[in-house]
């Protein structure tokens, strides 16, 4: 592991949501709420999206920085598709 001491950096804890455009459907979702919750009484939900969330620690100057690194090795592989999903990042101290 790096040592952080030595390249002046702190460690940061990015949360990357991906989630389906809002002009798409979610088959996951969908069936969440018609076959678990509103079978099961819970008529005051009104709607379900699914999303995948990744949990990344990474070495940054500064949460900007953090965040711009994150934002480019998405971009970069691929982790999600532009096309047809949104990608929000979150980034927290450790």
């Amino acid at each position: 592991m790096i040592e952080l001491n030595k390249i002046k950096s702190n460690k940061f804890i990015a949360i990357v949501n991906i989630e389906n455009k809002s002009f798409l459907s979610d088959p996951e979702g969908e069936t969440i709420l018609n076959d678990l919750l509103l079978k099961e009484g819970y008529h005051d939900v009104l709607s379900v999206r699914t999303i995948k969330s990744l949990k990344i620690e990474i070495v940054a100057k500064n949460i900007g920085d953090a965040k711009m690194k994150i934002k480019k090795m998405c971009d970069d592989l691929r982790i999600y598709n532009p096309i047809v999903s949104d990608c929000k990042i979150i980034i927290n101290n450790n």
